[in-house]
């Protein structure tokens, strides 16, 4: 499907009709219908087709979820595969053909010290159940309970998940400060500010009297999503395997979105070097369809057998589809080329904020981008976030058919998550729309933001 201008047309009254159900059925819960009033019927690559007949260029991709976009053809091939086969759809956890597959290329990407050494454990359909799987993992292999993770952190919607991300309350989780250069909590920034992030982390660890006991581990994301898309810093990540390390607190990296080439290395600690103890992966290794595993160093397989199962453990056709989009990336390089585009596009984006002040920052890896917007006629250092500013920059973005996402602290960070086939023209007419909706909310009065939950 040929990437073309969205001409607005008027909803059709099945699309009217769709919506006002959705509306009256379903629960306050839902979140994206919010912002997005459209009605997908066809998709392909970058682009949706709603029942109103307009298109949009998606660069929300399920979340990060559609690392080949909507519908790609070695996807669809894959699942035919298996589904023409007659082959089992649903097994639990038994070993198939198509699990083997999967297994096979997933360790092919695997960073090669933990490949060497892996085991991989198969969960629910959903990344919270990954990041479940994985915290109790390190407090059955460690005997310990305590939990390190950071401010700003998202790692899912289940209790042991929200516990362990940004805004939550549970005693049992110590929260360190993540290093952010834009809005560094330490009012510094750079080297400087992830240094002293990492001296903390270390005092916290060994002064007897800080009230932090020996924790179960560590859990992390290479690049903060939902938080606002804030890379952590190479040297740092290597800081905090170190300490983790030398503690023997077991290191979980959170790949769920920052997996499968996303931030322009096949996994983004990758960028450092740095080898976890657990990483945890869903959205893009399905394929576009539900999957989420752990993969760990051996020592920590302590499992009891049914210590953590599910019963759509065993999900053949995400399996099919998942190990086609693993070896499609690896095969053709797809991370390498998230690198480059993702950074030919940042800097274009840098370059529009030189002329809207009402950028403050844009940052980003690969094909992960953030655009933090701030109240531009604010005296302070660092401007307060805009959050209805962002809300307004997506309408518009809807309106000339492009999908965005917004996220951060505040919800004041537009973000960008297109497929990794993203082809050049396709980038072009990606950061016009956005110019283009960019321009026109600063131009409209400001609207009171949605008061329901963005997550």
């Amino acid at each position: 499907m040929a990437v073309t201008e969205s001409v607005p047309v008027a909803p059709t009254s099945a699309q009217e009709g769709i919506l006002r159900r959705q509306s009256l059925r379903e629960s306050a819960a839902r979140t994206y219908a919010r912002a997005l009033p459209i009605v997908p019927v066809r998709a392909r690559g970058l682009t949706i087709e709603g029942a109103d007949g307009r298109r949009y260029l998606d660069c929300l991709s399920g979340a990060g979820t559609l690392a080949l976009g909507h519908n790609h053809p070695v996807i669809l091939e894959a699942i035919k595969k298996v589904l023409d086969s007659g082959a089992p759809l649903h097994v639990l956890d038994l070993a198939t053909p198509v699990k083997d597959a999967f297994t096979t290329e997933l360790f092919a990407t695997l960073p090669r010290r933990l490949a060497d050494d892996a085991r991989v454990q198969f969960c629910g359909p959903a990344g919270t159940d990954a990041v479940e799987a994985a915290i109790k993992l390190v407090r059955n292999a460690t005997g310990r309970q305590g939990l390190l993770a950071f401010t700003g952190a998202y790692h899912g919607m289940t209790a042991g998940a929200l516990a362990a991300s940004g805004g939550a309350t549970d005693v049992r989780v110590t929260r360190l400060p993540y290093p952010q250069d834009y809005r560094c909590p330490f009012g510094i920034g750079g080297e400087r500010g992830a240094e002293i992030g990492a001296r903390w982390t270390e005092t916290l660890l060994d002064d007897p009297k800080s009230g932090v006991p020996a924790p179960a581990g560590m859990i992390l994301e290479p690049v903060q999503g939902e938080g606002g898309v804030i890379p952590a810093p190479d040297a740092w990540l290597r800081r905090m395997r170190r300490i983790t390390a030398d503690r023997s607190v077991p290191l979980i990296a959170d790949e769920v979105q920052t997996g499968v080439g996303r931030t322009g290395a096949f996994w983004a600690v990758d960028h450092s070097g740095v080898v976890p103890d657990v990483m945890v992966m869903s959205k893009a290794i399905g394929g576009s369809l539900p999957l989420a595993v752990i993969v760990y160093r051996s020592g920590l397989d302590v499992w009891q057998p049914g210590a953590h199962a599910g019963t759509f453990r065993g999900n053949q056709l995400a399996m099919a589809a998942g190990a086609a989009t693993l070896a499609f990336v690896r095969e053709n390089r797809l991370a390498e080329r998230a690198a480059t585009l993702g950074a030919r596009m940042l800097g274009q984006l840098q370059g529009l904020a030189a002329a809207h002040p009402c950028v403050g920052d844009v940052r980003g890896r690969g094909l992960m981008i953030g655009v933090e917007l701030v109240a531009p006629d604010a005296t302070t250092d660092v401007p307060p976030p805009a959050p209805e500013l962002a809300a307004a920059v997506q309408r518009e973005c809807l309106r000339r058919g492009l999908i965005v996402e917004l996220g951060g602290r505040h919800n004041a960070v537009v973000r960008l998550l297109p497929p990794l086939t993203l082809t050049d023209e396709q980038a072009v007419a990606v950061l016009d729309r956005f110019a283009d909706a960019l321009a026109a909310a600063e131009r409209t009065p400001p609207q009171p933001s949605d008061p329901g939950p963005s997550r």
